[in-house]
């Protein structure tokens, strides 16, 4: 079942950040759909939050995805190469996110080998948040899109982790924000293969 469009109103980009370890993401791109269990995500949390694009109410081109209301893709090209898919959260004008950035495939592997080149069994096929994006299929032209339109959604499975499957660590890659990257804001589920590394706890 589709998430409902309220679900992504929710102010605690954190907590989403965690509930949606389980949850399906899914793509239909020209009748090709795929889908895959997301099982690492972070959260970023607006204004305040010196990891995130809109910290200090920053408003440019590119973030200006983030100010919008919940529910809708926000999608940019990281280091020129790599495109990272994002789950914007929370009410309009309080620019949420949560980066997906790892998804166990289970629906269309054949399409996300021919995307990533490899076998579906192998773990760098959608570890890390570029290949669960490319494996995907997602690119730019999905930044913006509504997650209760036809080409990008998330479905509740019932797919569900304990407390105790689930490790909270600091996010990745964000040492220029300081105390903040020390945050525990990403969440990952223990033992998954798919998950990125460092996947320790």
């Amino acid at each position: 079942m589709k998430l409902s469009a309220d679900y992504y109103l929710n102010e605690d980009a954190v907590g989403v950040a965690q509930d949606l370890l389980g949850k399906v993401l899914f793509t239909n791109i020209d009748g090709q759909v795929s889908a895959g269990v997301i099982v690492e995500t972070e959260a970023y949390l607006g204004i305040h939050d010196k990891a995130s694009h809109a910290y200090g109410g920053r408003r440019t081109n590119r973030t200006e995805t983030m100010y919008q209301s919940g529910g809708i893709a926000y999608v940019y090209l990281c280091y020129g190469m790599h495109h990272l898919f994002n789950v914007i959260t929370s009410i309009e004008g309080d620019p949420h996110a949560v980066l997906i950035r790892a998804i166990e495939p289970l629906i269309g592997k054949e399409f996300m080998e021919e995307r990533r080149n490899m076998p579906a069994t192998k773990a760098a096929i959608s570890s890390g948040p570029g290949s669960a994006a490319k494996a995907l299929g997602i690119n730019s032209t999905f930044n913006k899109k509504d997650l209760s339109g036809a080409e990008v959604w998330i479905e509740d499975h019932q797919i569900e982790y304990g407390k105790e499957d689930i490790a909270a660590t600091p996010r990745v890659g964000i040492a220029y924000a300081k105390e903040h990257a020390l945050l525990p804001w990403r969440f990952f589920v223990k033992g998954n293969k798919f998950v990125s590394k460092p996947n320790k706890v």
